[in-house]
């Protein structure tokens, strides 16, 4: 597993202070992690019970600069207003398509992804919004205990090439419980909805977080 090179890092990306966006569900934040030499954009939400302070989503940002990625952290209307609750899925849609003209602003393919809720944004707009790429990390397959509401068909018609980043104790969906089909499936051992492991799992906290950054660096390199 990789250990995170902070002087690369450091000479590769150039974090700028988050800009407002506003979309048809209000303001929007956008906080770039930029390559010096991009070839990529990875726009990249939270879900809907938590920010871009994320664990998944901090590692990926300070990473994948490094390897010709440029991270943009978004940050929902809803967050951004300080609301508590997520809204219903068709109105974090309309947020997601009301930023996708800034990710898009650098000229370059943009990878569409998001962790939980975010996730499901992601594979529902790849198509219409021409994303090259889906990364879905801790996709909720189904509400904890209701796998007959399975939200599969959302991941399966994501329609571009996706990877799917899943903890192994995932109450929204263990990997095993993952339909057939076009996509690729890192798990990351012991991890919960949040990538949290316990202490007695046989990795590390940041064995856990290596094995999201390895899988996505290797994925993303891949992509051509």
């Amino acid at each position: 597993m990789s250990d995170v090179n902070e002087a690369v890092v450091s000479e590769t990306v150039i974090s700028d202070v988050g800009e407002t966006v506003e979309t048809e569900a209000g303001t929007a934040r956008v906080t770039w992690h930029r390559a010096a030499d991009a070839r990529l954009v990875l726009a990249v939400s939270h879900g809907a019970g938590g920010g871009i302070d994320a664990r998944d989503l901090r590692a990926l940002a300070a990473v994948l600069p490094a390897h010709g990625v440029s991270v943009a952290l978004v940050e929902q209307p809803w967050r951004v207003a300080g609301k508590k609750v997520a809204p219903a899925p068709k109105t974090l849609d309309a947020g997601w398509r009301g930023i996708w003209p800034v990710v898009a602003g650098p000229g370059l393919p943009v990878i569409s992804g998001g962790r939980s809720a975010g996730a499901r944004v992601a594979c529902r707009t790849a198509l219409e919004l021409g994303a090259a790429a889906v990364l879905a990390l801790s996709f909720p397959l189904h509400p904890p205990g209701r796998p007959e509401k399975s939200r599969a068909a959302e991941l399966l018609g994501a329609g571009v090439p996706t990877l799917v980043v899943q903890g192994g104790n995932d109450p929204f969906g263990k990997p095993g419980e993952f339909p057939e089909g076009r996509y690729r499936l890192v798990e990351v051992p012991s991890g919960d909805h949040g990538f949290a492991v316990p202490k007695r799992a046989e990795i590390t906290q940041e064995q856990a977080v290596g094995v999201i950054t390895d899988a996505v660096v290797t994925w993303v390199g891949s992509l051509g």
